[in-house]
């Protein structure tokens, strides 16, 4: 890519199509009782979001910047009434256009069908296993009809959608936990039999005071189970493209030593990442947030995204906050394997 940078930028608090029970936006109910104010905590309730106009404009200048890649996440990108009009701005600066969804909004055809007129680069569907009832359970669904058949409908109904298109590609990403490590392999498994392009399994990334760490989050002691469901995976030669040979091991790394250095971070050098209210931070790592300076804290309202975004210098800066979240980014930063026509073989770094 000659436009190197990558930007995960969440549009809007708003997710009205799932609960997830660890999502990184936190809860409604928590965030009704206390709305979070430190730097880089998100909420579905935040008052803060920019207004469509702020954000369209700042849209039209990512055309004249080193960015060449955007994933548009939420909350529920899909939703946001302008969604369509930013993917046209986007694709006509010759940007890649990844949309990562829920996937219910995929079964509404003004949706689903505009993803492929537009020629959007990829569609990343959050689904995290291949029983309904565990993931219903922890991605549980605002109204009834909405779970996991209904993602797998949507799933179903954008690969018709794009018949014999090469774009845009779809895929499954799925959040594991010590609860679900089978779905390592089978939540991929079912992307295969769906036609998907690809499939991410990403280790589940919790503060160490979340309610729900103790009973989810990766241990030393789930990794032997943890691996060999890896090997199965990459063993298989399912008809999709993973993420590189060396993701199985970096996933260990993170569950054996949260926190490390990281030899020429990506981040604030070939990934960055904004907030639904504007705010554009060097990384998406939690960590790394806390830890930037006031000085740093910066906001796309009014700016230029090539003074934001500057073209990299060498391979980064070394970064002692390795943790989960890291793990989760590599697969975006290692995203031509998916856009490539053929994509890249699984062994492949």
């Amino acid at each position: 890519m000659n436009r190197p940078i990558s930007v995960l930028w969440g549009l809007r608090s708003h997710c009205a199509s799932h609960g997830c029970l660890y999502c990184y936006f936190g809860t409604i109910a928590e965030h009704r009782e206390q709305l979070p104010t430190a730097p880089g905590v998100l909420s579905h309730l935040s008052p803060h979001d920019l207004t469509a106009a702020e954000v369209l404009a700042f849209a039209e200048t990512l055309a004249d910047s080193p960015v060449g890649r955007v994933f548009l996440a939420g909350g529920e990108p899909l939703l946001w009434k302008p969604i369509m009009k930013l993917i046209e701005i986007l694709k006509a600066g010759r940007l890649e256009v990844v949309v990562c969804t829920s996937g219910v909004a995929l079964n509404r055809p003004e949706l689903r069908e505009p993803l492929v007129e537009l020629d959007v680069d990829a569609v990343s569907v959050s689904l995290d296993s291949a029983d309904p009832a565990y993931n219903d359970t922890w991605r549980p669904p605002r109204r009834d009809g909405d779970g996991w058949q209904k993602v797998v409908s949507g799933i179903s109904a954008l690969i018709e959608a794009r018949g014999s298109a090469p774009r845009p590609k779809v895929g499954i990403y799925s959040v594991i936990t010590r609860r679900n490590l089978a779905d390592v392999v089978a939540v991929p498994e079912l992307a295969a039999a769906l036609g998907c392009d690809y499939a991410v399994p990403q280790p589940i990334a919790l503060d160490p005071g979340h309610k729900l760490a103790d009973e989810l989050a990766l241990t030393p002691g789930d990794l032997p189970e943890l691996q060999r469901y890896f090997g199965e995976l990459y063993a298989a030669d399912l008809p999709l493209v993973l993420p590189g040979a060396g993701y199985p091991g970096q996933v260990a790394s993170a569950v054996t030593r949260p926190t490390g250095l990281v030899p020429g971070c990506f981040g604030g050098n070939t990934l960055f990442f904004i907030e639904p209210d504007g705010t554009a931070w060097d990384c998406p790592s939690s960590l790394k947030i806390a830890a930037t300076p006031a000085e740093r804290h910066r906001s796309i309202a009014g700016a230029a995204a090539r003074d934001l975004f500057p073209a990299p210098a060498g391979y980064g800066v070394d970064c002692a906050l390795f943790s989960v979240d890291c793990v989760n980014m590599w697969p975006l930063t290692g995203f031509d394997r998916i856009l490539t026509p053929t994509g890249l073989d699984v062994t492949d770094a």
